[in-house]
C-alpha cells in the first residue's frame, strides 16, 4: 500500500508564465530516491493534474507536491 507524503506546493508565478515549485528543503532529503539505468539518481514527486489545469485557469491558487511511498 501506498501513502502520500507532503514535499511542497505548485502555484503559478506571479506573471503567470510557469509554475512555481516550492520544496520543503527537510522532506526532499528524506524523500524516497531511485536509481536511473545510467546510474543517476531521481526523487518522483507527483502533483494532480486537475488541479494544476485549475491553477493554470485561474480558479485555483495552489496545490500539493507529493511523493507516494510504501507502507
Amino acid at each position: 500500500m501506498k501513502e502520500s507524503q507532503l514535499v511542497g506546493y505548485v502555484r503559478k508565478s506571479r506573471k503567470g508564465g510557469a509554475l512555481n515549485l516550492s520544496i520543503d528543503a527537510e522532506a526532499f532529503a528524506k524523500a524516497e530516491r531511485y536509481k536511473s539505468q545510467d546510474g543517476r539518481e531521481f526523487v518522483s514527486l507527483i502533483a494532480n493534474v486537475d488541479k494544476i489545469g485549475q491553477i493554470l485557469e485561474g480558479d485555483r491558487e495552489v496545490t500539493s507536491l507529493c511523493q507516494l511511498v510504501e507502507i
